[in-house]
């Protein structure tokens, strides 16, 4: 659950969290609001923490957020062992400025490269 209204009614809300969350796991990388990103990260290092325990049940979970069945997949074959030592901080930040029409703080969400 959001801690951010992000000036949006609850479904609209979730669903755009949603379509967020399955981009980044999909892509990698997403440019959004700073605080978007922020709410986007909370859910897709819970994603990939479900991925890590690879049962029936966190699948399922997953499945029930994410909006595409290949991303599950993805999150579960891929994202899950490499991220298996570490212990959470599976995104990163970066701002990027503000924007030109509304001058709203951008910033870019990416998942970690472990090396």
């Amino acid at each position: 659950m959001p801690g951010r209204k992000l000036g949006r009614p609850t479904a609209h809300r979730n669903a755009m969290l949603r379509g967020l969350v399955t981009y980044l796991l999909e892509n990698g990388s997403v440019e959004t609001t700073l605080t978007r990103a922020k709410e986007v990260r909370s859910m897709a290092e819970k994603m990939i923490t479900l991925g890590k325990k690879n049962t029936l049940a966190s699948r399922r979970a997953a499945l029930a957020y994410i909006t595409k069945e290949d991303v599950v997949t993805k999150v579960f074959n891929e994202l899950a062992p490499k991220y298996e030592a570490r212990n959470g901080g599976y995104t990163q930040i970066f701002k990027m400025g503000p924007r030109r029409g509304d001058a709203a703080e951008m910033a870019i969400i990416r998942l970690v490269d472990e090396e």
